[in-house]
């Protein structure tokens, strides 16, 4: 298991309980319903023995019937409390665990959409969906449904108890005496259970992952022709899964045989010594003993439930501390007090005082690094005037997207400023900054949705004209055109039933749609296909006009017309100019052109 999925937990940490209820402080009233109906369930499940106690003594010891009319219309009332009663313990338990789970869930994926960029580029995807799926659910159930057995088995055994010792103390002394047992073997059993259990879901956890592999790798599977070895290692998993699961199923069984003989051992001392008192002194009488004899089994199963609950509690110990760290989580990126007055929150945004720029931008003196022993840029200057189109080259590492990830404020300096119209963009808002920047990404995401709500992700208040427009910028729309549903296709989830070259075209609109004043194109045609990538081209002389624009790019073909590129090595500019300056100077930008230029030649060779 991986350093995220860490379950060993040894003790149940109070304070972590004390956030998730501090998180869930809405649910008060709703908790306190809930208890009463535990605590009404467990009286009248108490009181229902006493009930039968009267019966039999009355009814079939005296022969009195006198009172059966009123005792048939109690007990009818009973059974109708004691259905109210279960129909209120379910659904109020039912109605906790649904809004538990919607807060958390509505609590930590709020957090997330404040979260800076380097949060989701450091964290796993994998580990945020188990906390938003798994983790919730697991944490809603245990709240809920373990606060119902908690007070509901806590209370029947205090109630019960006070019962039997109004009827006979000696006997419920005996009865009493058999719960230090019952602890002690609970005691035993618990960490054992515990750590076979874990066992069993980490055996589980390497299942699940190797079904998703298989699935998500059919085809290299194929192509390796692996299948048996793939065979084999799930084999091997599967087994251990099996051999794990058994093993905990089989303390469990043992606990509760263990259990069981304690309260079947106590049953008998309570009915030889209760026999005795029926016979030789006439101290309680037969009903009384089935009492305690009933009263004595049916302990068994509240100390069953409290044992449950506090297994259950210290194995969702870890999916509430992912819980409360997940909601506390602070970003790394957040406005100063006096800008979040002025332009307002990320979730509650004051676009009323947003105002436009002209895309000028100067890195000054900028320091980075993602891991202080690796410096990635160090006494950064550029300074681009609005309008330009710069274009950024250099090998993997040299800090080509760093600098885009800079001016897009997912980063900010370690030291120096970027400046924004010679403004320190820090003095406005996160916000503010994306909704001036375009950005298109090598890899295209489309939401699960139509192609026309893609592109107005980009601007809410489009409309189809503008939609229209701008995909026409970018030849988007002779391809939607050909689509029987046009504009309103489904594109699937993710996208998968357009072609990449296709989805990079519906990013490339949804970027320019809100018309920015600067442009950030992350290679963004790497992923196109030729036909694809010369109508991006053919438009991109006039979407950059006015426009301010970076480009990241490997293939230098695409970058000729740049105002200035600009050749990188790790972090530090090595060569600038414009494509015929550079190629003119005949140093390293010459001879990666050189190189590419010929390689493609020859690509394109081979293909005829």
């Amino acid at each position: 298991m991986d350093q995220y999925e860490n379950e060993q937990v040894n003790k149940i940490d109070v304070n972590v309980w004390k956030k998730v209820f501090k998180i869930l402080g809405s649910l008060k009233k709703q908790i306190i319903v809930l208890i009463l109906f535990a605590v009404m369930l467990a009286l009248t499940e108490a009181l229902n023995s006493v009930m039968q106690v009267y019966a039999i003594e009355t009814f079939v010891e005296d022969g009195n019937y006198k009172t059966l009319p009123y005792f048939i219309a109690i007990n009818v009332l009973f059974v109708g409390l004691m259905a109210f009663l279960i129909w209120g313990f379910v659904r109020n338990g039912t109605k906790v665990e649904a809004t538990v789970t919607y807060t958390i869930r509505k609590e930590a994926f709020e957090n997330l959409q404040k979260l800076s960029y380097s949060y989701f580029d450091k964290t796993p995807q994998g580990w945020i969906m188990a906390r938003m799926t798994s983790d919730s659910k697991r944490l809603a159930n245990i709240i809920s449904w373990a606060i119902l057995d908690f007070f509901w088995a806590s209370l029947y055994m205090i109630f019960t108890l006070s019962i039997l010792y109004f009827y006979n103390v000696r006997l419920a002394l005996i009865v009493t005496a058999s719960l230090p047992f019952m602890v002690l073997v609970v005691m035993i059993f618990r960490k054992r259970m515990l750590r076979a259990h874990r066992k069993s879901r980490k055996y589980n956890s390497i299942a699940t992952a190797k079904y998703s592999e298989a699935f998500l790798g059919a085809k290299t599977t194929k192509t390796l022709v692996i299948e048996r070895p793939n065979l084999e290692e799930f084999d091997e998993v599967t087994n251990n899964l099996k051999r794990s699961t058994v093993r905990a199923i089989s303390i469990s069984a043992m606990f509760s045989s263990v259990l069981l003989t304690i309260t079947y051992l106590t049953l008998a001392i309570v009915m030889f010594e209760g026999s005795d008192l029926v016979i030789a002194s006439q101290v309680i009488t037969i009903p009384v003993l089935t009492l305690f004899l009933r009263s004595t089994v049916n302990f068994f199963e509240p100390v069953m439930q409290l044992t449950n609950i506090m297994s259950n509690v210290q194995q969702a110990q870890a999916s509430a501390e992912r819980i409360v760290g997940l909601i506390e989580t602070k970003p790394d990126i957040v406005d100063s007090e006096e800008v979040i007055e002025k332009y307002g929150t990320q979730l509650n945004p004051l676009k009323d005082n947003y105002q436009t720029i002209k895309g000028n931008v100067e890195f000054k003196n900028v320091d980075f690094y993602y891991t202080e022993d690796e410096q990635v840029l160090k006494d950064f200057n550029l300074k681009i005037n609005a309008g330009s189109k710069v274009a950024l080259v250099g090998s993997t590492g040299s800090g080509k997207t760093t600098i885009v990830n800079l001016l897009s404020r997912f980063y900010e300096p370690v030291n120096g400023q970027i400046l924004i119209d010679c403004t320190d963009y820090k003095e406005a808002s996160i916000n503010w900054l994306h909704s001036q920047i375009g950005y298109v990404l090598q890899t295209p995401h489309l939401f699960s949705t139509t192609i026309l709500e893609n592109i107005r992700y980009g601007k809410l208040d489009a409309n189809l004209d503008d939609v229209i427009r701008v995909s026409k910028l970018v030849g988007l729309d002779d391809f939607v055109n050909t689509l029987t549903d046009g504009y309103n296709t489904h594109v699937g989830e993710g996208g998968n039933l357009l072609s990449t070259g296709q989805k990079q075209l519906i990013s490339f609109a949804r970027a320019l749609i809100n018309d920015p004043k600067i442009l950030v194109l992350d290679e963004a045609t790497s992923a196109i296909d030729s036909e694809s990538e010369q109508l991006i081209e053919k438009a991109t002389k006039t979407i950059l006009e006015n426009r301010t624009s970076f480009v990241v790019a490997h293939r230098l073909s695409t970058i000729k017309d740049s105002n200035i590129i600009i050749l990188l090595d790790h972090g530090v500019i090595k060569e600038m100019g414009t494509h015929n300056e550079l190629i003119n100077l005949k140093g390293a930008y010459y001879d990666l052109y050189k190189s590419q230029f010929i390689a493609e030649k020859m690509a394109k060779h081979m293909l005829w």
